[in-house]
């Protein structure tokens, strides 16, 4: 059963991978990287200081980067435990990938930037609902398209990018929750 799954899963990987073209590429690639979310971060940042004030702000920097480090942390542990090489490097399906990536990590399972990008949408969406009430459900459709890109440039199967959603969603619930208490606890008067 589990060897039908990875089947089913690296046909739908070549599927979706395979819809992509030239003309899109470079957008993709802005998408992937890392650094192209940079002012979305500082933009959430400048709305929760806005929102919650200094202390406030400087507290959930500490609770943010733990998130993001947890996140990350955990999905090396996977990724090393489980030693699923990513497409670009799996036999039988390496021919058969667009292969856009600069680079090709050794293992995929499960996607860093799915699960942290879903975490920081998680965090920040329910961190700020009493304020903007739709703002998780833009950060979510933002999170599906930096999970996506993971797929368009070669690197993560469907899988891997669905296992890293949920377990952002566990962590930014998690981390949310921790942030509410340390808030309660040392900065509400």
């Amino acid at each position: 059963m589990l060897e039908q799954l990875l089947q089913h899963d690296k046909e739908l990987f070549l599927y979706l991978n395979n819809l992509g073209s030239e003309t899109w590429d470079g957008l993709w690639l802005v998408i992937t990287n890392k650094f192209s979310s940079i002012p979305l971060y500082l933009a959430l940042l400048f709305v929760i200081y806005k929102k919650f004030g200094w202390k406030a702000l400087l507290l959930m920097f500490v609770v943010i980067a733990g998130m993001i480090t947890f996140t990350d942390q955990i999905t090396n542990v996977f990724k090393d435990t489980f030693m699923r090489p990513r497409p670009c490097r799996a036999e039988g399906v390496m021919d058969f990938t667009r292969f856009i990536a600069p680079r090709c990590g050794k293992y995929g399972f499960f996607s860093g930037h799915s699960s942290n990008s879903m975490s920081t949408a998680i965090f920040a969406g329910l961190l700020l609902r009493p304020y903007f009430k739709n703002l998780i459900y833009i950060l979510i459709v933002w999170s599906l398209v930096v999970a996506y890109s993971r797929i368009y440039v070669g690197v993560h199967y469907p899988l891997d990018i669905a296992c890293g959603l949920f377990f952002g969603v566990i962590s930014g619930s998690g981390f949310y929750k921790l942030n509410k208490y340390l808030i309660k606890r040392f900065i509400s008067e």
